[in-house]
């Protein structure tokens, strides 16, 4: 059984950085694919960013590209999700899961991952 807790969220203000965190526990999950994904107050939760269980590849949507970087640490039970230049729309509730699967991301990051953290809120406000 893997457990993943978020952590790092906060207020910050527009053009501010943050970096998220997302530590297992219960396993080691440098083998997981692991997904940080964005519930927005009103919106759908989607996948941002994503790393995969090698490393090898990485994929971000086209509004978090070039300000989000997805990345694993050297004792691979800790991922990162670090956010530069915030913008409002930014705001929402992170969220990191992870999974043992060879996921591709032909199409994005995947929707459907087998553990997931409880999330961690961000707020990009003035």
């Amino acid at each position: 059984q893997v457990q993943l807790v978020e952590s790092g969220g906060g207020l910050v203000q527009p053009g501010g950085s943050l970096r998220l965190s997302c530590a297992a526990s219960g396993s080691i999950f440098d083998y997981f694919a692991t997904v940080w994904f964005r519930q927005a107050p009103g919106k759908e939760q989607e996948g941002i960013a994503c790393i995969a269980d090698d490393n090898s590849t990485t994929y971000y949507e086209r509004d978090v590209e070039g300000r989000f970087t997805i990345h694993r640490d050297n004792t691979k039970t800790m991922v990162f999700l670090q956010m530069s230049d915030l913008k409002p729309e930014d705001t929402g509730i992170y969220y990191c899961a992870a999974d043992p699967r060879p996921f591709t991301f032909q199409n994005g990051c995947p929707r459907h991952l087998r553990y997931r953290g409880q999330g961690t809120p961000v707020i990009v406000s003035p």
